[in-house]
């Protein structure tokens, strides 16, 4: 789907926990994050961790849609 979506010129972000399936499935803005129960969380932390952990991977993900890519990219940092 992803690959579809950016055929029509609007770039996607997509956000993961396993990077390689989503090299395989052709994605070329990738944003790892944290596990798969609970990848824009983490339930061990506090809440206002928890909400800066989150707000730091959605600012990753919206940076990643202002750089110009011209194969898969994975956005770590």
């Amino acid at each position: 789907m992803v690959k579809e979506i950016e055929r029509t010129g609007l770039p996607v972000v997509h956000m993961c926990t396993v990077v390689p399936i989503s090299l395989t499935v052709g994605a070329n803005r990738i944003v790892p994050t944290v596990a798969i129960p609970y990848p824009l969380g983490n339930p061990t932390l506090g809440a206002e961790e928890e909400k800066k952990l989150r707000e730091r991977l959605v600012r990753r993900a919206l940076n990643s849609l202002t750089q110009p890519v011209d194969s898969q990219t994975v956005f770590e940092k």
